[in-house]
């Protein structure tokens, strides 16, 4: 009888000892799922990180005097002060080291206007695209291709 007490107290131990197993296995996976659940909730729930432009890059073009052709009064006087607004400083160096050619091609298309098309706000926006325009011809060979976005006048007087 002795032997059948200690086989059954064996098996208690082991079924007493599976049972913590399973239960610890069981508590194990509820935190794993609740954990995850939690890291997938804060994720969502994190604010998303700010998107943020890039700076301009500006070149500015010192201002232009120049006579052009009147009206009944006689010639008139132009004062134009620009900016262009560039993508890259790749193109931002090569119209700084331009300049005079710039300036000089500016120069001949200011010259060139009239007082009836510099007054109207549709004149202008005309202007500010033939001032795009002048980058087409190249300013040096071989010329990477300009990145030029915007034409800003800062000045602009007719007298």
């Amino acid at each position: 009888m002795a032997k059948s007490s200690t086989s059954s107290g064996k098996k208690w131990l082991l079924v007493v000892l599976l049972m913590v197993l399973v239960s610890s296995a069981t508590a194990a996976g509820v935190y794993l799922l609740m954990d995850t659940g939690s890291q997938a909730q804060a994720a969502e729930n994190a604010e998303p990180e700010p998107v943020t432009a890039p700076d301009p890059i500006f070149v500015k073009i010192d201002p232009f005097t120049v006579n052009i052709s009147g009206d009944d009064y006689g010639n008139r006087f132009l004062y134009i002060g620009l900016t262009l607004q560039v993508a890259d400083e790749k193109t931002r160096d090569l119209l700084i080291n331009h300049m005079p050619q710039v300036r000089s091609r500016m120069l001949m298309l200011f010259a060139d206007q009239s007082v009836e098309d510099l007054t109207s706000p549709d004149g202008k926006t005309r202007l500010s695209a033939q001032v795009m325009s002048l980058f087409d011809a190249p300013l040096t060979e071989p010329q990477p291709e300009l990145a030029i976005s915007d034409v800003l006048f800062t000045d602009f007087i007719v007298q």
